[in-house]
């Protein structure tokens, strides 16, 4: 702990605008960051978040404050307890609730909206230690969560780029056309751990969609992602193939 900075640690005005002012900075700037992705959570949500969790903790506070001063006889003659703790508390269960509607289960049987739900519950964590005072947390916290957004996405894209776990997602003509790929598969050696085939009975911009699978792989050590996806894409009741 830095002693220069318990004066900020006191519940006084200078403290509580600090505090406020950080949580809408620092959040921000990780919003930015996500918004430059084109993700659903951008600046104002994680500045929202962030701010609200740290008006939480300086409301636990100034209440515990004002408990043990002006409100302390108040508080005695009620038997009045304040338990500080249980406000950052309800912020954690309550960032759950915000967290789980931005995580969706494609068509395609994609994951997609973690890594937002997560950002907007570490955006929270952040924001309940700037509310505490917790300085150097707070900026250890921030670098590490920037540092993990800024650049922790390219070294996952090499790791999933060598790895011999792949997933594909492929639409052909007919249900019978996953035995064609199955075939091409066993073919060049590729081990299939389960196929989810869906038979595209669904809508999707008026456009009725055609029958599609989901192919849990791994490939041999000579083969590449790139070199199963142009073998697929080259058979003629193929229409569509990506990795998912």
């Amino acid at each position: 702990m830095i002693p220069a900075l318990n004066y900020l640690r006191e519940m006084n005005t200078a403290s509580v605008i600090l505090r406020l002012f950080l949580a809408v900075i620092i959040a921000g700037t990780l919003g930015i960051e996500r918004e430059q992705k084109l993700k659903p959570a951008g600046f104002r949500t994680y500045s929202f978040v962030c701010l609200g969790a740290a008006l939480t903790i300086i409301l636990s506070q100034y209440e515990f404050t004002m408990m043990s001063t002006s409100w302390a006889q108040l508080a005695a003659e009620l038997g009045v307890h304040t338990d500080v703790s249980r406000f950052g508390a309800q912020v954690i269960n309550g960032i759950g609730f915000l967290g789980a509607g931005t995580v969706i289960v494609t068509g395609r049987q994609e994951v997609k909206g973690l890594t937002t739900a997560a950002g907007l519950w570490a955006s929270a964590c952040i924001g309940l230690a700037i509310g505490a005072g917790f300085y150097e947390a707070v900026i250890i916290g921030f670098l590490l969560i920037f540092l993990s957004m800024r650049f922790l996405t390219k070294i996952e894209s090499t790791i999933l780029l060598y790895s011999r776990n792949m997933n594909l997602y492929a639409e052909f003509t007919t249900v019978n056309d996953v035995a064609d790929i199955i075939s091409l598969l066993k073919k060049h050696q590729i081990q299939i751990y389960d196929v989810e085939i869906s038979r595209g009975k669904g809508k999707d911009k008026d456009l009725l969609m055609g029958p599609s699978a989901v192919f849990y792989i791994q490939l041999p050590k000579q083969q590449s992602h790139i070199d199963v996806i142009s073998a697929i894409s080259e058979l003629e009741s193929v229409s569509d193939v990506e990795e998912i």
